[in-house]
């Protein structure tokens, strides 16, 4: 059985959408940042940088329990112990890597700042904040959009990969990111296949609070 640590965000919904999708039992523990138990001795014993997600597999390598931290890490070490969503093949493993790193460093922080900027008072820095990162959130959408010209899904054929789970869990708050998908229909059909899956559909509906 698989603990999931986390709480209703982005970040730790590309881990209950992944659970759901490789039918992998898990239960959730949440963990509420609005009250600060991410700083709690317990979480932090297990995700040390007290962000969530974080997870713990009763029955990690070798049968022994594990934890894992940084959502990226989790659909990695979920991705190999399913044995799906994940190439094995180098050649073909290489696009999922490339493609989940560019949302761990991009299309996730950049849209957080939006995320940021819009609960500011008005004013100047308010007003900076949102064209700053609103525009890199833009671009980002705009990559993305680019990258799904003629293709099914991020960066396997076929089925998703762990690089789509996690770029689902961002792109879910579009309208949040004042990014609507009226000049983007690339990902626009991206998202409706990916929301359309039962997985998915689980992993969004699962509480997380």
């Amino acid at each position: 059985m698989i603990t999931l640590h986390t709480w209703n965000t982005p970040n730790g919904r590309k881990i209950s959408v992944a659970l759901e999708e490789m039918g992998l039992p898990y239960t959730v523990k949440t963990v509420n940042i609005g009250k600060d138990e991410q700083f709690r001795p317990e979480f932090l014993a297990i995700s040390p940088n007290n962000r969530i997600p974080a997870i713990v597999d009763d029955e990690g390598p070798g049968g022994s329990p594990m934890s894992i931290f940084e959502s990226g890490a989790i659909l990695l070490y979920l991705g190999e112990k399913n044995g799906r969503f994940l190439p094995v093949d180098l050649r073909a493993r290489v696009p999922v890597l490339e493609w989940l790193m560019w949302q761990m460093g991009g299309f996730g922080p950049m849209p957080g700042q939006v995320h940021h900027f819009l609960m500011q008072p008005d004013g100047p820095a308010k007003d900076y904040g949102l064209a700053r990162y609103g525009k890199e959130t833009r671009r980002l959408y705009g990559v993305l959009e680019k990258r799904l010209a003629g293709r099914e899904f991020v960066a396997t054929e076929g089925e998703p990969s762990v690089a789509d789970f996690a770029i689902i869990g961002w792109a879910w708050r579009h309208e949040r990111h004042q990014v609507p998908f009226d000049d983007l229909p690339n990902v626009a059909a991206w998202y409706e296949r990916m929301m359309a899956r039962p997985g998915v559909k689980r992993g969004f509906e699962v509480a997380l609070s």
